[in-house]
């Protein structure tokens, strides 16, 4: 398996333990329950961070720019709403 497939692999994977532990935050009923999920969110989203800049440097991860125009006329249709 190449390393880009692996790398893709475990980005999707942290992507997933990262909304687990958003969720185990967010309905946590006590402060000491609150924090453990807290902290390792954190420590999940600098790994994805990590992981992500390493697959852009490498040209793994590719993000299209969107022409200002394009983000405007969004943010015109939802402040309407």
């Amino acid at each position: 398996m190449e390393d880009k497939d692996l790398m893709e692999k475990e980005l999707l994977i942290i992507k997933g333990v990262c909304d687990l532990y958003l969720h185990g935050t967010i309905e946590s009923t006590t402060a000491e329950v609150h924090c453990a999920f807290k902290d390792a969110l954190n420590t999940s989203l600098d790994i994805q961070n990590k992981l992500y800049n390493l697959m852009a440097e490498k040209g793994w991860y590719k993000t299209e720019t969107v022409e200002q125009t394009k983000i405007d006329n969004v943010k015109q249709k939802f402040s309407n709403q």
